[in-house]
């Protein structure tokens, strides 16, 4: 499955993998590079040295030369796992998230092949891409790509974590910051996210932890969109 047609206004569940499923990463300080290039890959002004033009300022900082920020898309929800990620995103002008895509996936790989010596595509082709097609699809989605893959990675793996899911709920929020759950609980400043449509759905943590715990205790009546991209 690749990237199913969609236009203005819609909202794209967008999923991309290392190359032979090798992993993307390697230590925390490509993570952060990641976590800081789905802001700063996400407009249109272009710095092909935006590392060197950032690096007195914080974090998610823009030189104040910079023009005004006009972001390609709009990132409703993120998760970086070992050899893939996952973004909800949705498209606010036409093309943006293909070009977006386009920078983020080709930063980390010309980043990851300086920085360790090797050559080729870090990635398995193309994103993979499905259109979010109703709320029943996007209540679904939500909780697998911030909560579920976030799980995996707890100690003892996701069946321990759905068995001490208020322990590993806390330990996503404050042990693994690369993901957008902390957005949807209150604990992250990052200025990656913008909630919009889901943060209409789960105005508060106690709302969106209630329907995450609901959803991944009972995967009975998951979608069959949903099991092509989050079960792969």
């Amino acid at each position: 499955m690749r990237v199913q047609p969609f236009g203005v206004g819609s909202f794209v569940h967008a999923m991309k993998r290392g190359a032979r499923g090798l992993p993307i990463t390697r230590d925390d300080t490509d993570r952060w590079r990641f976590a800081r290039l789905l802001y700063f890959a996400n407009e249109e002004y272009r710095d092909e040295y935006w590392e060197r033009s950032t690096a007195s300022l914080n974090m998610f900082e823009r030189p104040a030369s910079w023009p005004e920020r006009q972001p390609f898309t709009r990132i409703l929800g993120w998760v970086l796992m070992p050899n893939h990620f996952h973004l909800i995103l949705e498209e606010i002008h036409e093309g943006g998230i293909a070009k977006f895509m386009q920078c983020l996936s080709g930063s980390m790989s010309a980043h990851f092949n300086s920085k360790y010596k090797e050559k080729g595509s870090l990635f398995q082709g193309g994103y993979k891409g499905r259109t979010v097609h109703d709320d029943i699809y996007l209540r679904q989605l939500v909780p697998y790509v911030m909560v579920k893959n976030v799980f995996e990675l707890y100690p003892g793996g996701y069946l321990r974590a759905l068995e001490n899911f208020d322990d590993a709920w806390e330990w996503g929020n404050k042990k693994y910051p690369f993901s957008s759950l902390p957005d949807y609980v209150g604990k992250s400043d990052f200025p990656i996210v913008e909630k919009g449509i889901i943060g209409e759905m789960f105005p508060t943590a106690a709302s969106f932890k209630a329907h995450a715990k609901e959803i991944l205790l009972s995967r009975a009546g998951v979608s069959e969109d949903l099991r092509a991209m989050a079960f792969d």
